[in-house]
């Protein structure tokens, strides 16, 4: 292939255009229940368990079924996995806008899930047989990612506006135009393409995969929310078990749905540890920024969604620069770099007060984004070119899942951490004068005490509030040291790891009677820096 016809034209960037959108959706559909949640449950009833599953069951099952979609599409064409998946998406959409009881709605959650899981694999596959261009394929995947991770920012600002005018329903038939768009345009911009000698699929491998990641995220959930026990160790150590079939089954089948000779190289399985550490500390961190505007600083729902609209609106600066640095100074020094910036923006948020302000909360978390977003651009596009292109599905799925693994660990560390420090302060500085179940309200969350305080007198009111707010902000800070931490961790083993890399990744396991292909596999020199002319 010469180097005119590698690079992508008009159709391929438009075709990216199609491609992000999905994504945005995907992403949108996980956020958007933050600020749906009071109107559904006024109008449902659910219970609190209920309640729990409305808003993990989508998560659960996308999560669960990444790498069953990511290898589904080498095997019969991610083109088409995609647009059946969008087809589902529809109109798992609609049966949930119009669901009548938590039950229906749990059901229809689970199913957006499933299709969601066919989605995020497909895009990001499809990119890396479109731009064939080493940096047309790195800026494709920054604009990927910024789609994907703008639409989590951006799903409480249009569920706001939408819950201001409609039901809580509408906040769901969004996703059917859009759905439909891509039906119409798929077709005719994106090109199919699958692994031309796929084998056979492998049905239990699919099933091992998506029982271990279940029972793992939900053991993580349950730690997160009631702390570490029986149950969560249990359902965390039999995912674990199931993880282990799993991989021994890989090693050992003839059509393996991952190949597990990407992992001998530290070209795929650092960037895969730098990928799940900083969704583990972004997503974590999100427990607190936003109950620290909604609680602290009294905002309204859809206020702290619009102020948190800057972090999404620098997060492409961070983007450009990884994608315009990156061939001049290496992939490992912007990863470093941008590790570097989200570490710095952490520590400005470890110094956080009540009194701070929200210019001072928002200008923190931006550089986090900044920092953040060119980590994303760059250390996604170095995982996705670290395989060769028929397995380029797979590859990405477990980038995903990776991801979502850092997400759940965040949430489950950070928050059980923040809630261990919150209840600490409080038994030991809560006002005089409060009753046994007060005090035990006030104990349990910040919400919890901001309710409690809105039935009592003034002066116990404000003293209840102000001890509740340091006791929370304190946990705040604490979560952000720890996000410091490692952040800056990621940064020293990116630098130590993969700057002088020179390892080639190892060869994909080869199906009996067919031969690997590699011809289209990055060198694994282009990782490391430019070295100097003299």
């Amino acid at each position: 292939m010469t180097e005119a016809s590698k690079r992508a034209g008009t159709r391929q960037w438009v075709g990216l255009a199609v491609l992000v959108v999905p994504c945005v959706l995907a992403s949108m559909d996980m956020s958007v229940m933050f600020v749906t949640l009071p109107s559904l449950t006024a109008d449902l009833q659910p219970s609190s368990s209920q309640l729990l599953w409305i808003m993990d069951a989508y998560g659960f099952l996308l999560a669960g079924l990444l790498i069953t979609m990511g290898t589904l599409g080498d095997q019969i064409g991610r083109r088409r996995v995609l647009l059946t998946g969008a087809t589902a998406f529809g109109l798992a959409s609609v049966l949930t806008a119009y669901a009548s009881s938590p039950e229906m709605l749990i059901a229809t959650r689970m199913l957006m899930g499933i299709a969601g899981a066919s989605l995020a694999p497909s895009t990001l596959s499809l990119i890396r047989n479109m731009f064939h261009d080493d940096r047309q394929r790195a800026t494709a995947v920054g604009v990927w990612t910024a789609g994907f991770a703008g639409g989590a920012i951006v799903g409480p600002i249009i569920g706001g506006l939408l819950l201001e005018h409609f039901w809580w329903g509408s906040v769901f038939l969004i996703n059917v135009p859009v759905m439909f768009l891509l039906l119409v345009l798929g077709p005719l911009l994106l090109p199919e393409y699958r692994d031309p000698k796929p084998g056979r699929f492998d049905l239990l491998g699919a099933l091992l995969s998506l029982v271990a990641v279940l029972a793992v995220i939900y053991g993580i959930k349950l730690t997160a929310e009631h702390g570490f026990g029986w149950t969560p160790a249990a359902c965390i150590a039999a995912g674990l078990a199931v993880g282990a079939l799993f991989i021994r089954r890989q090693r050992t089948a003839v059509n393996p749905m991952i190949d597990l000779a990407l992992f001998r190289t530290r070209r795929f399985n650092v960037p895969l540890l730098i990928d799940a550490l900083a969704t583990f500390a972004m997503v974590g961190f999100s427990l607190f920024n936003w109950q620290f505007m909604q609680l602290v600083l009294g905002m309204s729902p859809f206020e702290s969604a619009l102020w948190s609209l800057p972090t999404f609106l620098v997060m492409p600066v961070g983007i450009a620069l990884a994608t315009a640095m990156a061939p001049r100074i290496g992939k490992p020094n912007v990863m470093t770099a941008g590790l570097l910036v989200a570490a710095a923006g952490y520590v400005a948020l470890s110094l956080i007060r009540t009194d701070s302000g929200i210019v001072y909360l928002v200008s923190a978390l931006a550089v986090v984004s900044i920092g953040i977003g060119g980590v994303a651009a760059v250390v996604t596009e170095v995982i996705l070119s670290a395989a060769p292109p028929e397995r380029a599905g797979a590859a990405s799925a477990l980038a995903e899942t990776s991801a979502e693994f850092g997400g759940a660990l965040g949430i489950a560390v950070l928050g059980s951490i923040g809630t261990a420090v919150y209840r600490s302060q409080m038994e030991s500085q809560a006002p005089a004068g409060l009753t046994g179940k007060e005090l035990a309200a006030a104990e349990e969350t910040l919400g919890g005490a901001v309710d409690t305080a809105a039935a009592l007198p003034d002066q116990t009111a404000q003293a209840l509030r102000s001890v509740a707010f340091d006791a929370f902000t304190h946990e705040m800070r604490i979560a952000a040291v720890v996000s410091a931490v490692l952040t800056a961790g990621g940064a020293i083993l990116i630098a130590t790891a993969l700057r002088a890399a020179r390892d080639r990744p190892g060869p994909a396991s080869p199906v009996p009677g067919q031969t690997a292909q590699h011809g289209s596999r990055d060198r694994a020199d282009e990782l490391a820096a430019p070295t100097p002319t003299s």
